[in-house]
């Protein structure tokens, strides 16, 4: 280690966003970068702890003590292939991840002031990029073929896994371009559809098939394949069936997210089509990062103004005693969409959808408290009487997604991400995936 008092000097620097003014006249990545002298002074701030939490708290087992330290040395080819090791696609998880590796760092246990792992991990991915180092692997073949429906975190991870392992893979989806989640549930300001397209051509290069545009039915898998991974995800949002929903303006969040993404990706809809929230006031229902990347897309097409409810109670700043790590910290999170202009409120239950005409023109919310369960678990909400109209021409339902019920599959056909586990992190179908790949891998190898 080449620092072991950084810490103590250097303090946390992130990159930022930038300026909001700029940033809602367009759909461009929202974060910015540090230069490569302060990323490195940011990674030697890692004090390679004897028990690194972050390694254990990350889905893919990060050895963010190894590469950090070669990135604070300046070694970039090293730390990419350190981090390449246990992640194939850094670039993605480096702008996206809630970085769970952060929230067990040493640094924010004891003084709030983590390593900028995930940010680093986004620098070490663009130099490999930029100078190289991003090489296609050339394997060579075992013979057998593997199927993947579904061409998203899981269904990439599981297929460069077993390609690397010598199977002929191919991935089929539904979609005209591959990604799933990535490329039409993440908006543009977050993950630039570049970065997908960038690595997607060095998987092609090493060999792994596409068949986009394909509609495969798990229950009829196409024929002349050694084995199956199912990797659809979670296609089934959660719903608001209260009286009223079937008024014109209400809509599934990623109806909007995967339409705008879809827009920017050359293709037109008729008007009537269209969800766009120009000259609208926006309601956005449910409280999570689709949440808000409804705000930024709804601020980003000219609403006139965004409200975002949560049924449950607004969680505190910074640190939740009733949440002690190794917990996941339940804390109030501000993301850049909601620092644009948003109105937050919280303990609010949707009773009923109010029209006219045919169309939305407000939301009837009746404030709820949490009590205690008697008998343990989760809390129990108890409405209060205390009831309102809010006023909104479009409601964007912001709620999760459904786990999927799966057929009964043959031995050969493995199942894994979100369609095994239900809507989780992108991190953690990566990670699944790299799992399911080895299930894969054992089971063919018998």
């Amino acid at each position: 280690m080449g620092d072991p008092k950084a810490f103590l000097h250097i303090p946390r620097q992130e990159a930022g966003y930038r300026p909001i003014h700029e940033r809602i006249t367009d759909f461009t990545q929202v974060e910015q970068t540090l230069n490569s002298h302060d990323r490195k002074l940011q990674a030697s701030r890692c004090m390679d702890c004897g028990v690194p939490f972050c390694h254990w708290a990350c889905p893919l087992g990060n050895k963010d003590p190894e590469f950090q330290d070669a990135l604070y040395k300046g070694r970039w080819q090293q730390a990419y292939r350190i981090l390449m090791q246990t992640n194939d696609f850094p670039e993605f998880t480096g702008r996206i991840c809630p970085a769970l590796c952060e929230k067990s760092c040493v640094l924010k246990l004891s003084c709030d002031e983590p390593v900028t792992i995930r940010e680093n991990e986004a620098a070490i991915a663009e130099a490999a990029f930029r100078e190289g180092y991003v090489v296609p692997c050339q394997p060579e073949r075992n013979g057998k073929r593997v199927a993947i429906i579904g061409a998203g975190p899981a269904g990439l991870s599981t297929a460069v896994r077993l390609n690397a392992k010598g199977y002929e893979v191919t991935i089929f989806d539904s979609k005209p371009h591959p990604g799933g989640l990535l490329r039409y549930g993440i908006p543009n300001f977050k993950l630039d559809k570049s970065v997908i397209d960038r690595r997607m051509k060095v998987l092609e290069a090493e060999g792994i098939h596409f068949e986009m545009g394909l509609t495969v039915d798990v229950k009829q898998l196409p024929v002349g394949f050694d084995a199956y991974a199912i990797c659809t995800g979670t296609p089934t949002a959660r719903d608001l069936t209260i009286p009223g929903r079937e008024l014109k303006g209400i809509h599934l969040a990623l109806e909007m997210l995967s339409q705008q993404n879809r827009i920017l990706d050359g293709e037109s809809f008729a008007k009537e089509e269209l969800v766009n929230a120009k000259g609208k006031k926006v309601l956005v229902i449910g409280g999570g990062d689709t949440g808000s990347d409804c705000i930024g897309t709804s601020i980003r097409q000219g609403a006139v103004s965004v409200t975002q409810i949560e049924i449950m109670p607004q969680p505190p700043v910074g640190h939740n005693p009733a949440t002690p790590w190794p917990q996941w910290p339940i804390v109030l999170k501000t993301t850049s969409s909601h620092e644009e202009g948003c109105i937050r409120r919280w303990s609010l239950a949707s009773n009923r959808f109010i029209g006219k005409n045919g169309k939305v023109t407000g939301v009837e919310v009746e404030e709820v408290e949490w009590l205690p369960n008697p008998n343990g678990g989760r809390p129990v909400m108890q409405p209060t009487g205390k009831k309102e109209i809010i006023e909104t021409d479009m409601v964007l339902l912001a709620m999760g997604f459904l786990k999927p019920e799966q057929p009964q599959f043959p031995e050969n056909v493995f199942v894994a991400g979100d369609a095994a586990n239900g809507a989780s992190l992108v991190v953690r179908a990566l990670a699944h995936g790299r799992k399911v790949a080895q299930q894969i891998d054992e089971y063919l190898s018998k």
